[in-house]
């Protein structure tokens, strides 16, 4: 089952969407992409599936969402070393501390959005 954390970011992404629709003079968003970070808890499937609900009868029904995912970069406070992850949270490779800086990862970014103008 979905979480009320899934419903609140399609509503932002939904918001962000339908105002570039209005500064744009757009009929209607077609495509949203978005980019979102390997530690982010956001679960594409419950995104989607709100999306389809709370879109309708806006500018931004219809449009399709996609996904770009992006790994984690970590960086060790011990030596420094940076290391992208591959799975789980994992010690630092290099001297396998686990004193670690988040680096990228944790973002959830409305990257681009499709719109359609109206004809004249």
């Amino acid at each position: 089952m979905a979480d009320m954390h899934e419903l609140a970011v399609t509503e932002s992404i939904l918001e962000i969407a339908n105002q570039a629709a209005a500064e744009n003079g757009a009929s209607r968003v077609t495509d949203i992409y978005l980019t979102i970070g390997q530690l982010s808890s956001v679960v594409d499937d419950s995104v989607q599936f709100y999306w389809d609900h709370i879109s309708q009868g806006t500018p931004s029904e219809g449009a399709i969402l996609h996904f770009q995912r992006v790994p984690a970069r970590l960086r060790c406070k011990a030596c420094g070393n940076e290391y992208e992850l591959n799975e789980e949270l994992m010690p630092c490779p290099a001297c396998g501390s686990i004193a670690l800086e988040i680096m990228s990862g944790e973002e959830l970014l409305v990257n681009h959005i499709d719109i359609l103008k109206e004809e004249e």
